[in-house]
């Protein structure tokens, strides 16, 4: 799991706020994932399929593929979350962890 963002940006700071509100989600992440976290943009491509923008979360799976059945509510901004989006964002780590089962 990557995720980027900025530490001037309003909607960072306030899904980083989400994210420590939500024990579930911490326990989640800190048992089950390996999450890099990105404290600024990338100009690779294959980090940023659809665009550069943050908040921006993306699963990366062995291969190093981004998985693109893997995204948030947005069409625009397909791995957009916001701090509403904390339901769908668990619901996506559940999904990737039983597509990396799966797969194996």
């Amino acid at each position: 799991m990557v995720i980027f963002h900025l530490e001037d940006c309003p909607h960072s700071q306030a899904l980083k706020k989400a994210f420590a509100d939500e024990v579930e989600l911490q326990r989640s992440i800190d048992e089950e994932f390996i999450v890099l976290n990105l404290v600024y943009e990338t100009t690779d491509k294959h980090l940023s399929p659809d665009g550069q923008y943050v908040p921006r979360i993306i699963f990366v799976d062995p291969s190093m593929t981004v998985r693109a059945d893997i995204t948030g509510r947005y069409s625009n901004k397909m791995y957009a979350y916001e701090t509403g989006d904390i339901r769908l964002l668990m619901s996506n780590m559940k999904k990737a962890k039983k597509l990396l089962k799966s797969e194996l």
